[in-house]
């Protein structure tokens, strides 16, 4: 008799697919978030507005996140592969994955200035292209699990094998929208928070210094956030609202600070509103991945992550021209973050038709709920309301 398959191990191997994720999640994003320092080159070069030469890094985020080519080959699967070794310790496993476009970011946006100092942005970006390369080992360290979960037989048709099936599922659905708006705000920083900083009157390595910054808070606040999510006191969904929201703020924060002029040094307002937009941007990223199992069930998590960041690519392909064009037409970016900043702000509002994602207090049912590897409702805790009527008097519920 064919034995089943075990559940999630909660660590062993899972622990090298979650350092070749972290690798992963390094060379890909902290690239892109590093390469937004190039543009005001390309503009120079090409003589082409901020619009056009945003698209450079739309697409390249866009391709990325649909999962077509490029980055995104390694990318999906390794988040994917990575949520199927872990149950109880997954959000944090997922966040110290995460961890790598922090600290890339912070290595890689002075790197990049003086590289284009040295070599110009041609040499800069070969220099780039030949660090990419080292995702191919971390490829080769992705190893298959099966788990209990998972179908029995490989979808017949290519529709079935995309897991659109998946939008059947209220809950899903409502995830996915929510996710689609916020990455049409999510991914503007990336892109123009150095160009930015350089409109603010800082430096090269001033506006290197803002980015890396926003890298520091961007991988402390995902290590913290995973291990906050995995100790159960907040439901996922709950956490996900409220830390897309701060997001949100962030930017806005981001778009608000006073001009920085030459003699104000390194611009204090502007590396505490990218330090703010970097804690709570770095808070809603492991959540984004960790809340998946719990909607779509273990077996369903990798075509869910494919289909998030195919969700997410709309915005990473028209949300960066978009504030390209207005910083054309207004002169700098604070128009560009507000209005990305509403674009996260309204994905947020829409999580909160997530289950359990608002609080409530109800009588509670018996502790019968499955666990969330097989895609129900994730487990909410339960605590115990003493009352004056003593022992006999006591209820649970949950909020």
């Amino acid at each position: 008799m064919t034995p089943k398959p075990a559940g999630p191990p909660d660590g062993g191997w899972g622990w090298v697919v979650a350092a070749a994720a972290f690798a992963v999640n390094g060379l890909s994003y902290g690239l892109l978030r590093s390469l937004g320092l190039a543009l005001p080159d390309l503009a120079e070069h090409f003589e082409r507005s901020a619009q056009d030469t945003a698209w450079v890094s739309a697409l390249a985020l866009a391709v990325q996140q649909a999962a077509s080519s490029g980055w995104a080959l390694v990318f999906a699967p390794a988040l994917g592969t990575l949520s199927r070794y872990f149950s109880r310790r997954r959000v944090l496993a997922v966040g110290l994955a995460l961890t790598g476009n922090g600290a890339s970011s912070l290595l890689l946006a002075p790197a990049l200035q003086f590289l284009l100092d040295t070599f110009g942005w041609r040499g800069a970006l070969l220099l780039l292209g030949a660090v990419t390369l080292h995702l191919t080992p971390c490829g080769a360290l992705l190893r298959p699990l099966a788990l209990s979960g998972d179908p029995l037989a490989l979808p017949r048709s290519p529709l079935a094998a995309l897991g659109l099936g998946l939008f059947k599922r209220r809950a899903f659905s409502v995830f996915a929208l929510g996710t689609a708006l916020v990455g049409g705000g999510y991914f503007v920083p990336y892109v123009h928070l150095g160009p930015h900083a350089l409109d603010q009157g800082m430096g090269g390595y001033g506006a290197a210094l803002v980015v890396a910054v926003a890298a520091v808070g961007d991988a402390s606040a995902r290590l913290v956030c995973g291990w906050l999510a995995d100790q159960g006191w907040v439901p996922l969904p709950r956490l996900l609202a409220v830390f897309g929201s701060l997001t949100g703020l962030g930017v806005l924060a981001v778009g608000l600070v006073p001009t920085v002029g030459p003699e104000e040094g390194w611009g204090a307002p502007l590396l505490a509103a990218a330090g703010a937009y970097g804690l709570s941007a770095g808070s809603y990223a492991p959540l984004v991945f960790g809340v998946l199992p719990g909607l779509v069930g273990i077996g369903g998590v990798v075509q869910a992550t494919g289909l998030v960041m195919m969700l997410m690519s709309l915005g990473g392909l028209l949300g960066p021209p978009l504030s390209g064009f207005l910083r054309d037409k207004t002169g700098d970016f604070s128009a560009s973050f507000l209005v990305c900043s509403s674009f996260i702000l309204s994905g947020s509002f829409i999580y909160m038709g997530l289950p359990r994602a608002l609080p409530s207090c109800r009588p509670a049912s018996p502790p019968a709920t499955p666990p969330p590897e097989r895609g129900e409702l994730l487990p909410v805790p339960q605590v115990s309301l003493l009352s004056t009527g003593g022992s006999e008097s006591t209820r649970d519920t949950t909020c």
